[in-house]
Formats: structure tokens, C-alpha cells, sequence
């Protein structure tokens, strides 16, 4: 049976502020508590973002909250009512997140299952699962004690709940007064609390509110079925999620990087070119431990931390495996370049890291002879290269099973795949094909063809006399759709040299056709226009 502890930190974005501001996590970055933390500014400090409205407060210390400021109230409203100076900083969820994960790696120390809140839980906090772990520590009290007393020594204000399931861990964190509770008794333990501690959205708890449904125990007690047919499912999976009647299992924190490495600078640093050499330099301390483990790296992520305590991310996937420093370095140009002013290096970065977050087998291959990888790199080389410029994905065509032009193939996202030596040939294989497909064929007017192709049509306003063609090539419909009918495919060329790919559509035959079908098919056959050779 798992036994989950679930630590809520109070006001975190502040704490993390105030903590990269006095420089108290040691070494700059690792962001594990050490030594208690002070702050000699008096003034209130909040946390503000951006939103359609204005800038709106998402956090907020215990001074400020002593003022009557609250998170969701407008900026400009906060300031207006107060006669006290504030501290406002800038929302940074990233700078939050990659602090809060170091606090996980921290937390390991009491057990290997670490999981930091999702964004249900607020992402301000972290699961333990102590299940075996606890003894270790003379029991769950004595485990819960000595996490407490580190976290509260070291600034981190903390509330700390253990139950048998994430969900009424939280809830009692969160919004009750923290604690045990007993295996089974998870029903009496969160029958008084609001409904939002249910993970719930906050505007389904207020519907819930208007309909008096304000406490957990209402919901217990309430019949299931109504509360699914307006609500759906997602409130009673969470109900039974905390009560422990349905599994809610963690994602726990993945082990540090094996594949990575960093380099601090006295001076810091903020030019593209400056940081760009950096990288590559890290791949090539990472590269020589890839080879040796016959990977590649297929996912890398760039950190620079900023020395005003903000971490900026930058991710860069590949189609390819790759080892080439020089590639992954001109692949981050690129990205910087899209970037621009968007990168914002403040007062400069005073650390740079390098992991590699995804990998993959490489297998050897020739290359060139002026080893920079350039040559190697091929169509994937390209893909990458214009997915970091525009920003966005690269599609491609496939093929797709269907003998009918139009649905052959299909775009989908550029991904680098082996070809089978003994791939199978599909249908059409070798005949003609246009360069240009239309996407809806258009009809010709005016077309001489008394037996087999035209000698003359007209296609947008233009009169093409055919000087060559060659066909017929019979594509019969979907047989088990039944919405194309056959057609009779020809390349034609008229006497200007345009080479176009046209085709007769035939109609089904009337006797087996009602009379209204009939004369519905009639109109449909005819000459069109389908692609374009040149």
C-alpha cells in the first residue's frame, strides 16, 4: 500500500525569488536548501503576469498577504488602495519549475519516488512516496518531523500531509490544517474540506457552490448520476481518486541527466556568437561519453542562467542521432537567430548547460573528409535546420494505401525513417505522375474526344489543342465507398509543350441505377483536369 506524503510550499514563486536574489542555494544552481534564508527588504513582494486585462497578481508573501493582497487581484488595483511601497517582480513559471525539480532531486534523499505537483496541483509542491522508506527514519512521524525541520530551516515555508493516496495528501496540505490519516480513513478525513481541494476547476467548485455542494462530504452523499450528466466524469474520478476507491498514480522524478555538462563564467555573457561557442564546446565534452555508449543525441535542452537568478530553456530536437558538435552548435544558431531580443539576457548569463534529454542508437556510416558533419547531415540535416528557423513543424508527404490520386498520400510531421530494402511496390508504381496534384480536379469545357483522348479542350479560359498523349490509365473508385467512379487517366500535351494529366470519368451503367441515380452519375461524367507535369 502506498503512503504518500504531499509537501505544499507556501507563496513558492516568492520563496524562489527571494532566495536567487540573496544567493542562498549553494553553488548558484542547485537549488537545494543549505542555510536559512533572510531578506533585509522590507517592502511586500508580489508576483505579476501578464493577462488580456492587465497584470494580475499570482502570488504574494506574507506581508503582502497581511495587507489584504490576494493572487488574482489586478495590479494596478493592489497599488491603488495601498500607500505602501511594493516589490513586484515578473512571473517566470520555467524559473519556478526548474527550481522546483531541484528541490525534488533533493527530496530524494527520504525516498526514490519523488513526483513535483502537475498543473492541477498548482506546480508548488512535491509527492513522496515513503511506503518502505519511513523506518528508515524511526516511522512516518519521524520522518515528517525531520522533513519539516530542514525545509522550515532553511526558509522553505512548508505544510506537509500523509495519506494513502496523492489526492487527499493534497487536499489536506493544501486546504485543511496537514497531518496523518490512517489507511481507510481517508472518507473522514476530507468530509469537512471545500470542494476545490478535489483538484477540480475552480469554476466547476463554484457551480458546485451555487448548488450547495460545498463540501466533500456533500458530494459523498450526493447521488453520483446527475453530478456525471452535468459535470461529467472527471469530478467523481477525482472523488474517488481521494477517496482511494480509484488508482491515481505519480510520475516521479527522472534520475539527473546522464549525458550533460556546464560551464560557469566569472563575467557573464549574453552575445548569440559567445553562446553559441559554448555549446558546441559542451557537446564536444559530451560527445566522446555518447560514443562510448554507441548513442546519439536525438533531444537536447540548453539552460543559461541569468545572474539575476531567471533560467531560460531552449530545446532542440533532432531526426537524426547525432554526435557533431559543429552541427548542434549551427542547429542553436539557428534557434538563437528566431529568438532575437525574445531570448532577453538581462545583465548577461554567468552559467551555460548542456543535456542530452533524448537518444538514440548511431550506427556508422561515411562520411566526408573535412569532418565538420556537414555532408552526413543530408534531408534530415535540412528538416532540422528549417524547423529551428520557422519555429514550427516540418510536414512531408506519405503514401497512403488508395489507388485514388487525391488520397494517395498524405501530409504528416517530417520524422527520418529506415526504407525496407524489399518494400513493396503499391499500385501505379512507375507510371507518370504530375508534380502538381490539384486538390480538386476541374472540369474541361468544350472537349473534342471521339474515342479515347482529347484533341482539343478548354481549361481556365484557355483552348489547348493536344499535339501528344498517352493512356489510357484505368483507376477504378473504392469499391467499398462507392463515392469515386472509374476514371481513365491521359498525359497530354498540347502544342505549347504544357503536359497536363487529364481524365475522362466514367458514368455507371443506367440499368443498374434507380432513375433519379441515374441522371445524378450522368452529370458527373465528363472531362477534368488533375495535375500539372510542368
Amino acid at each position: 500500500m502506498p503512503r504518500i506524503v504531499s509537501v505544499w510550499l507556501e507563496h513558492w514563486p516568492v520563496t524562489r525569488l527571494r532566495r536567487a536574489h540573496a544567493g542562498l542555494a549553494q553553488g548558484g544552481h542547485d537549488g537545494s536548501p543549505h542555510r536559512a534564508c533572510s531578506h533585509d527588504d522590507a517592502s511586500p513582494l508580489v508576483v505579476a503576469a501578464g493577462e488580456a486585462t492587465g497584470l494580475r497578481l499570482t502570488a504574494v508573501d506574507a506581508r503582502a498577504r497581511a495587507l489584504g493582497l490576494r493572487p488574482g487581484e489586478p495590479l494596478a488595483r493592489a497599488r491603488a488602495r495601498l500607500n505602501t511601497p511594493l516589490a513586484v517582480h515578473p512571473a517566470d513559471p520555467e524559473a519556478d519549475a526548474a527550481a522546483l525539480d531541484r528541490l525534488c532531486l533533493w527530496a530524494k534523499r527520504y525516498t526514490p519516488s519523488v513526483a513535483a505537483f502537475g498543473e492541477a496541483e498548482g506546480r508548488d509542491g512535491f509527492f513522496l512516496d515513503v511506503a518502505g522508506a519511513s523506518h528508515l527514519y524511526g516511522g512516518e512521524a519521524g520522518l515528517m518531523a525531520d522533513l519539516a525541520r530542514r525545509l522550515g530551516a532553511n526558509g522553505l515555508p512548508a505544510r506537509l500531509a500523509l495519506a494513502g493516496n496523492p489526492g487527499c495528501a493534497f487536499a489536506l496540505a493544501r486546504h485543511g490544517a496537514g497531518g496523518f490519516v490512517p489507511t481507510g480513513g481517508e472518507a473522514d478525513a476530507l468530509r469537512g474540506l471545500p470542494v476545490l481541494a478535489l483538484r477540480i476547476d475552480p469554476e466547476v467548485a463554484a457551480a458546485l457552490g451555487r448548488l450547495g455542494l460545498r463540501r466533500i462530504g456533500d458530494l459523498v452523499d450526493a447521488p453520483r448520476a446527475p453530478l456525471v450528466r452535468r459535470f461529467g466524469d472527471a469530478l467523481i474520478r477525482r472523488l474517488d481518486q481521494a477517496l482511494g476507491h480509484r488508482p491515481d498514480p505519480l510520475a516521479p522524478l527522472d534520475e539527473p541527466l546522464a549525458f550533460g555538462a556546464a560551464r560557469g563564467f566569472l563575467d557573464p555573457i549574453g552575445h548569440q556568437d559567445t553562446i553559441v561557442a559554448t555549446a558546441t564546446r559542451l557537446m564536444e565534452t559530451v560527445a566522446p561519453r555518447l560514443e562510448a555508449a554507441g548513442l546519439g543525441a536525438r533531444a537536447l535542452r540548453l539552460t543559461l542562467h541569468r545572474v539575476d537568478g531567471v533560467i531560460r530553456t531552449l530545446d532542440l530536437a533532432l531526426s537524426e542521432p547525432t554526435r557533431c558538435p559543429v552541427l548542434v552548435g549551427r542547429l542553436l544558431d539557428l534557434r538563437l537567430d528566431r529568438l532575437g531580443a525574445a531570448l532577453d539576457a538581462g545583465f548577461g548569463f554567468e552559467a551555460v548547460r548542456l543535456d542530452v534529454v533524448g537518444t538514440g542508437p548511431v550506427t556508422a556510416r561515411q562520411g566526408d573528409l573535412s569532418g565538420d558533419g556537414r555532408a552526413a547531415t543530408g534531408a534530415a540535416g535540412l528538416a532540422d535546420a528549417l524547423r529551428q528557423r520557422l519555429g514550427r513543424g516540418i510536414l512531408r508527404l506519405a503514401h497512403h494505401e488508395s489507388h485514388v490520386p487525391e488520397r494517395a498520400e498524405t501530409a504528416e510531421p517530417w520524422r527520418v525513417t529506415r526504407i525496407a530494402l524489399h518494400r513493396p511496390a503499391r499500385a501505379g508504381a512507375g507510371l507518370p505522375r504530375p508534380l502538381v496534384l490539384l486538390t480538386r480536379s476541374e472540369a474541361a469545357e468544350d472537349v473534342l474526344a471521339p474515342d479515347g483522348p482529347p484533341q482539343r479542350f478548354r481549361w481556365r479560359r484557355r483552348l489547348h489543342r493536344v499535339a501528344h498523349a498517352e493512356g489510357p490509365e484505368r483507376i477504378a473508385g473504392e469499391w467499398w465507398s462507392g463515392a469515386t467512379p472509374t476514371r481513365d487517366y491521359y498525359v497530354v500535351e498540347d502544342e505549347a509543350g504544357r503536359r497536363l494529366w487529364v481524365y475522362r470519368q466514367a458514368a455507371s451503367p443506367a440499368q443498374t441505377l434507380p432513375p433519379a441515380q441515374t441522371l445524378a452519375r450522368a452529370q458527373t461524367a465528363g472531362w477534368f483536369v488533375h495535375g500539372m507535369f510542368a
